[in-house]
């Protein structure tokens, strides 16, 4: 496997560039494998359609993902009927999870994507009925408020206190129940579990229990889909000098640079290792226009920067946003700020006299896509003053298309023909649909001042700075030197 020698159990790591390895207090579990890297920009393909042709990417893995893990004696509820320790639970079985459209939550017939165990501290957790779960601090349980997790931590996540009610699975009907009878950590650390399913969740001791649903499309990456997608990231430590060499050439040609198209900059590792900051003032010392796209609240901290560089060069910021609600931006991006967290950023961003736009998603067909729901979520986001927004549909991914098509047969059948028309050619919405929202939310984002084209108004650099001459083909054989060793 390419990345196979990043793990830290190890002795000799083989990661081209390799500096150090290093573990911090105040990112338990996860190691940081700084590496020299010889090309920071690397070009976007020729046959790409992106309005930019060189991006850059300080860091490889994610560090925004949480780790969710249970005890290895958890029971499962299979597909069968029957219960499996999910530390015997193997990828491919098939289990139920739950499905939650409109007002109600009902358990559907889900897929293990993918199977790890970490070691971990823990806590038990004790429900009123005499029922138990040992989990990471981490973890997330589904309660009467939405998804908390078990212990405070210290991205401001909610979470449990005595005498709230978890959901539970009961024959098939999923709804609060039990209510939180104690907390306590048990002590030293534990070996624990954790899957990926279809769903986002599992039945664990008859409690609604969360995962990632990210880590099986991390795969593509050659990562493991368990520990490696949060314990191991690879952080170009030299990218500011880098960047500061390569924009320097006089064969460079200032042409837009995009950041946060593969990985978040603004991860939560970005506040250890402060790279963007070097970053943006090498960029725009050289006259170069340049995007962020982020999800990342980090990025508050270099508002003033950015706002003082705009004056230099243009620059375009762009917010990845789910729409405004709790619960599916916790299922959908677990680990993230939440969307008021966002809204404030937007706020701060263009407080600060710079653009913003935003990019909204997932909106559902059929389900969130009424003018009601649009209408509102474009509402707070103008609020914040956001300069455009472009709103997303549904991807269905594998895994996810599967227990999607479970609760539309069961629940929803008259939309099962809509929907077999919507993704009749994969995981996107067609082409149709796609058309039909868009003129749905024209006149609202006109009602907003928010319109714009395929990328939010706002999110890409207005304007470019003339051109040197023409450069020779020396420059550009430097850029793309290496540009897969660390992409």
């Amino acid at each position: 496997m390419r990345w196979d020698a990043q793990r830290a159990d190890r002795g000799q790591l083989a990661l081209p560039g390799l500096v150090r390895t290093v573990r911090t207090p105040e990112f338990a579990d996860i190691t940081f494998h700084e590496v020299h890297a010889k090309s920071v920009l690397n070009r976007v393909p020729a046959s790409s359609s992106m309005p930019f042709q060189w991006t850059i990417n300080p860091y490889r893995g994610c560090s925004h993902a949480c780790t969710y893990c249970l005890a290895g004696d958890t029971e499962i509820l299979m597909r069968d009927g029957t219960i499996r320790p999910l530390a015997e639970v193997n990828v491919g079985d098939e289990i139920y999870g739950t499905g939650r459209l409109g007002n109600h939550r009902h358990r559907v017939p889900t897929r293990v994507l993918a199977h790890w165990s970490t070691v971990k501290p823990a806590f038990r957790v004790t429900l009123e009925d005499g029922t138990t779960l040992v989990a990471s601090g981490e973890h997330r349980l589904l309660t009467e408020q939405g998804w908390q997790q078990v212990a405070e931590g210290m991205t401001g996540q909610p979470f449990l206190v005595n005498g709230i009610r978890l959901v539970t699975d009961v024959d098939g009907v999923v709804e609060p129940r039990l209510a939180v009878t104690n907390i306590e950590p048990i002590g030293g650390p534990v070996v624990m579990y954790d899957i990926t399913t279809g769903t986002g969740d599992f039945i664990a001791n008859g409690v609604v229990s969360h995962n990632c649903f990210a880590r099986n499309t991390h795969t593509y990456l050659e990562f493991d889909a368990g520990r490696d997608f949060d314990t191991q990231i690879v952080v170009k430590v030299n990218a500011p000098e880098v960047v500061a060499k390569q924009v320097r050439s006089p064969k460079w040609r200032r042409e837009h640079v995009a950041m946060g198209t593969n990985t978040d900059p603004y991860q939560r590792a970005e506040g250890r290792y402060k790279l963007m900051p070097r970053i943006i003032e090498a960029l725009a010392d050289s006259g170069t226009p340049f995007s962020i796209l982020t999800k990342g609240t980090v990025m508050v901290r270099d508002i003033p920067l950015l706002a003082k560089v705009s004056k230099q060069v243009p620059v375009g910021i762009g917010v990845s946003l789910a729409l405004v609600d709790r619960e599916l931006q916790q299922r959908l991006e677990p680990g993230t700020p939440s969307p008021q967290a966002r809204l404030d950023m937007i706020k701060r961003v263009t407080d600060a006299g710079l653009p913003c736009g935003v990019m909204v998603a997932p909106v559902i067909p059929r389900m969130t896509d009424s003018r009601e729901q649009l209408d509102a979520a474009l509402a707070q986001i103008a609020e914040a003053g956001a300069t455009g927004a472009t709103m997303i549909p549904l991807h269905l991914r594998p895994g996810t298309r599967e227990w999607f098509a479970a609760w539309l047969e069961r629940e929803r059948p008259d939309l099962l023909d809509d929907y077999r028309d919507i993704y009749a050619r994969g995981s996107y919405a067609n082409r149709a649909y796609r058309d039909w929202l868009g003129e749905r939310v024209k006149p609202l984002v006109r009602k907003y001042g928010l319109q714009g084209s395929s990328f939010p108004r706002g999110s890409l650099p207005q304007a470019t700075p003339k051109s040197p001459p023409v450069a020779s083909e020396q420059l550009e054989l430097m850029l793309q030197q290496n540009v897969d060793s660390f992409n």
